[in-house]
């Protein structure tokens, strides 16, 4: 008696499956079936379609001393017509859609540029493609870079954008690391560019530090080292504060003395609370000026706030009158 092993048993099973009166006509259809679509691909695959690709651009044999203060644009869009299994073949190979451009050969170094034609671009693409292809369009058309030996220029950074701390907290402080960078570019863009400024940022209602790395806003035609820079903000609480200043008179004739009762007036004002202490006296001055005694004739005298420190906000006079006397030496 023979053993049928497990393997052979399963076999078997498939074969009769497969091979039924009912399978065997569900077979011829699928042969049929695969026969139809090798059929319909190798038409389609005959016909001719455009297709877009994108090809990437970078220069080649760029010198060591040489800035690129634009770089070339780093990928052409490009319209192809042919057949459909070429098309097959530029989808599936990336390498022929890379396109290395050498700089010395569209460098004009007097002029500090260079540039690909409309012409030339489609020369380069030529190359990469099989002799039926046809360009129908290119995005963009042409293709230039701008670029120098080292000419450059140290700047400040400033902020750009909003910047509001909150409620009842002001900003008393910002920092840059690094607070300058260096600009590469032309001699006649340099002499234009006195400072560079962050992204337009918007940053509110913080009362703590906040320390970010933030982008510097490009300038065309220009490379800016380093791109990013880190930007703190230090917010201080505000707080209402109040100092005697003495009142000193402007304008007054020789041999004569202006005196005001009180000789010193206080003024209110608001001021981050670190900063505070470093208020004094001397810092603002309160004036009465006598040409206006002379105008206008009063019992009193009006008196001023001429100057205030920074970061004091809102300073006004506790009092904007006093009694006065006029001496004659």
């Amino acid at each position: 008696m023979m053993y049928d092993s497990p393997t052979t048993r399963v076999y078997t099973k498939i074969r009769n499956f497969l091979f039924g009166a009912f399978n065997k006509e569900f077979l011829i259809f699928l042969l049929f079936l695969l026969i139809s679509a090798i059929f319909w691909l190798g038409m389609t695959l005959n016909e001719t379609y455009e297709r877009e690709y994108v090809f990437t651009v970078s220069l080649d044999k760029v010198p060591k001393n040489v800035v690129l203060t634009k770089n070339i644009q780093d990928t052409v869009i490009v319209t192809v017509r042919d057949k459909g299994f070429l098309h097959a073949a530029y989808t599936y190979s990336g390498n022929i859609r890379k396109l290395k451009v050498n700089f010395m050969s569209y460098a004009n170094n007097k002029g500090g540029k260079g540039n690909i034609s409309q012409s030339e671009l489609q020369r380069l693409i030529y190359k990469k493609l099989y002799n039926s292809s046809k360009i129908v369009s290119l995005k963009p058309d042409k293709l230039d870079y701008v670029f120098n030996y080292g000419l450059s220029k140290k700047v400040p950074v400033k902020l750009l954008g909003k910047v509001v701390p909150a409620k009842s907290y002001y900003l008393a402080r910002t920092r840059f690391w690094p607070d300058s960078v260096v600009v590469y570019a032309s001699k006649e863009k340099l002499d234009s560019i006195k400072y560079v400024t962050t992204e337009d940022i918007d940053i509110v209602n913080f009362e703590d530090t906040v320390v970010k790395v933030v982008a510097l806003d490009k300038i065309d035609e220009a490379k800016i080292v380093p791109a990013t820079v880190k930007i703190g903000l230090y917010p201080d609480i505000l707080t209402e504060g109040s100092i005697e200043v003495p009142i000193v008179a402007i304008n007054m004739p020789e041999g004569k003395v202006l005196r005001t009762f009180p000789s010193k007036v206080t003024v209110r004002f608001i001021v981050g609370a670190r900063k505070f202490r470093d208020i004094h006296p001397e810092q603002f001055l309160v004036v009465a000026d006598y040409r206006d005694l002379v105008k206008h004739h009063s019992d009193k005298c009006n008196i001023y706030l001429r100057t205030t420190p920074r970061g004091v906000s809102k300073a006004q006079l506790e009092v904007k009158q006093v009694d006065y006397l006029i001496e004659q030496r």
